[in-house]
C-alpha cells in the first residue's frame, strides 16, 4: 500500500481502510506527504468515533493530533483550521456529557439524556450518524443521519410524561420554520442529492431511567404540520 493509494482509499469513502493502511506507513516514515495523509485520515476517524460515540479513542486520536500538527505541512493554512474544527467537536462533546453530569438546570439535562438515547436508538436500527446538534447560525438539528439512500433529519422531543402536554405538540410552527431553513441550508452546504426525510423521535421518561417510552414518527410532514399550525395560529382551519 503507498501514500498516493491511501489518499484514494480517503477519496472513495472507504475512511477505516485508509486508517488501518496509512498507520503502518507513518510508523517508518514521516516525511511530508505521508505526514499529511496520517493527518487528514486520523481526522476522518475522530469525526468517525464522534458519531459512533466512542469518546475515548476519539480523545485519544485528538492527542495524538495535537503532537503531529507541528510537523505537518501547511502552506494553505487547511490543517490548523481542520485541527481546530476538531479540538471544537472535542469541546463540544465534553460540554454534553458535563451537562449529565452536573446538577445543572433539569431541562437542558433532560434534552441531552434524550439525544443521546435517540442517537443509541438510530444506531440500534441501523442508521448511520452524520452529525448531532449541527447548527445554521442560531438554528439546530438535533441529529442527522443515513437511512439506507436517505439522508434522515431527526428533531428529539423529551419529557417526563404526558400529563402536562404531548411531546410532539411541542413543536411549533416556529420551530418548524427554523428546521425547515436548517435542512435547506445542510442540504446545500453538503450537495446532498439522494431522498431525504424528516423524523421525530419522542422519550418520555424521567432522567436516565432505564426503560423510556421511545415513539420513532418516521417521514414526518413538516409542510402539512406547518401550514395548518399557522392556520391555527390566525384561528383559521
Amino acid at each position: 500500500m503507498t501514500v498516493s493509494e491511501v489518499f484514494e482509499l480517503r477519496k472513495q469513502g472507504l475512511i477505516e481502510e485508509a486508517y488501518s493502511a496509512i498507520r503502518p506507513l507513518y510508523a517508518v516514515d514521516k516525511g511530508a506527504y505521508t505526514s499529511l495523509a496520517m493527518f487528514w485520515t486520523a481526522v476522518d476517524i475522530l469525526r468517525k468515533r464522534l458519531r459512533e460515540g466512542n469518546r475515548d479513542e476519539a480523545h485519544k486520536i485528538f492527542r495524538a493530533l495535537e503532537r503531529m500538527v507541528p510537523s505537518v505541512p501547511d502552506k494553505e493554512g487547511w490543517v490548523k483550521t481542520a485541527f481546530e474544527k476538531c479540538k471544537q467537536l472535542i469541546a463540544d462533546e465534553d460540554s454534553r456529557m458535563e451537562v449529565l453530569d452536573e446538577e445543572g438546570p433539569e431541562h437542558l439535562r433532560m434534552g441531552v439524556w434524550g439525544e443521546e438515547l435517540a442517537t443509541v436508538y438510530l444506531r440500534e436500527k441501523g442508521y448511520v450518524i452524520l452529525a448531532r446538534d449541527w447548527h445554521s447560525g442560531h438554528r439546530d438539528i438535533d441529529i442527522v443521519a443515513q437511512d439506507g439512500d436517505t439522508t434522515v433529519f431527526v428533531e428529539v422531543k423529551t419529557r417526563h410524561d404526558r400529563n402536562i402536554v404531548e411531546p410532539i405538540h411541542s413543536i411549533d410552527a416556529e420551530k418548524l420554520h427554523n428546521l425547515s431553513l436548517a435542512i435547506n441550508h445542510y442540504i446545500k452546504q453538503h450537495h446532498i442529492e439522494n431522498p431525504c426525510r424528516f423524523d421525530v423521535i419522542l422519550i418520555v421518561g424521567e432522567l436516565s431511567s432505564v426503560m423510556p417510552e421511545i415513539t420513532h414518527i418516521e417521514d414526518f410532514d413538516m409542510n402539512e404540520s406547518l401550514t395548518h399550525r399557522w392556520h391555527k395560529k390566525d384561528k383559521r382551519w
